[in-house]
């Protein structure tokens, strides 16, 4: 049995029953996102997976992002969504872990990791899935740095250009072979993560990322980019510091040095 699915480009596509009824788990981790939260819970639950699941993981945000993630909790049921309310303000990356080892011990069979601003169309998942599935990988990046690929036109040519230069320069420095390594947008089997003692790292910000990408490779496990269109998020600000721009240009050295 299947069912059709819209696709990106308007085209209808085929899903399996094993693929559409995947336990898959979407984990989000939320800091003031009270007008974008919403809008991608309802995006998320309008796919054609009859498996997935939220986990929002909420850094007890002050504009009330929490209760409303609670809301929407109770709307679509427990058994389809939970809410991590986290003590306060502690990273991108603690939000991360605590959130996907607690859909691990659900039972999560694959996690996902996407930004709640909406610069991640939830309309990749299937298609992630698929991919992961369909070349047996550990991991699918939704990647803005492999062809096909695109970035919000509203992204001034800086941003655009340290952001090139970013990955660029980590993919030098670890040869990682891994196009996007800040990628935040990505879907991995529950084994890939327990490969990589995803519960042990410690870094945050992008660095988190890296850190996983890093900790993949070196564990020889299979990582497979597809490209996306990366959006400008719609409400509220980036929380991209220079602080977490400093641990993310530290993190190479810090990984190099450890592995020695």
């Amino acid at each position: 049995m299947a069912v059709r699915e819209r696709a990106l480009g308007g085209q209808a596509v085929e899903l399996p029953e094993p693929w559409r009824s995947a336990a898959v788990t979407v984990v989000l981790p939320t800091y003031n996102e009270a007008a974008n939260l919403p809008v991608i819970v309802d995006a998320l639950f309008a796919l054609p997976l009859t498996g997935l699941r939220v986990l929002v993981a909420d850094d007890n945000s002050p504009d009330g992002t929490g209760k409303i993630a609670d809301e929407l909790a109770a709307r679509y049921g427990a058994d389809r969504m939970r809410v991590l309310h986290r003590p306060g303000k502690q990273g991108l990356g603690r939000a991360y872990v605590d959130g996907m080892g607690r859909a691990m011990q659900d039972g999560a069979e694959f996690v996902v990791q996407m930004d709640s601003d909406l610069s991640h169309a939830p309309d990749y998942l299937p298609q992630m899935l698929g991919t992961l599935l369909a070349t047996n990988a550990d991991v699918v990046i939704g990647s803005r740095y492999v062809s096909g690929a695109s970035l919000a036109r509203e992204w001034a040519w800086h941003r655009k250009a340290l952001s090139g230069f970013a990955n660029s320069y980590v993919r030098v420095l670890l040869r990682l072979g891994v196009r996007d390594v800040t990628a935040g947008f990505k879907l991995w089997r529950s084994s890939a993560l327990a490969a990589i003692d995803v519960t042990s790292i410690r870094s945050n910000g992008y660095s988190f990322q890296v850190e996983m990408n890093y900790r993949t490779i070196q564990r020889g496990l299979k990582i497979v980019e597809i490209p996306i269109h990366f959006a400008d998020r719609r409400e509220g600000e980036s929380k991209m510091s220079l602080k977490v721009q400093l641990e993310s240009a530290m993190m190479p050295f810090s990984l190099r040095r450890r592995s020695r």
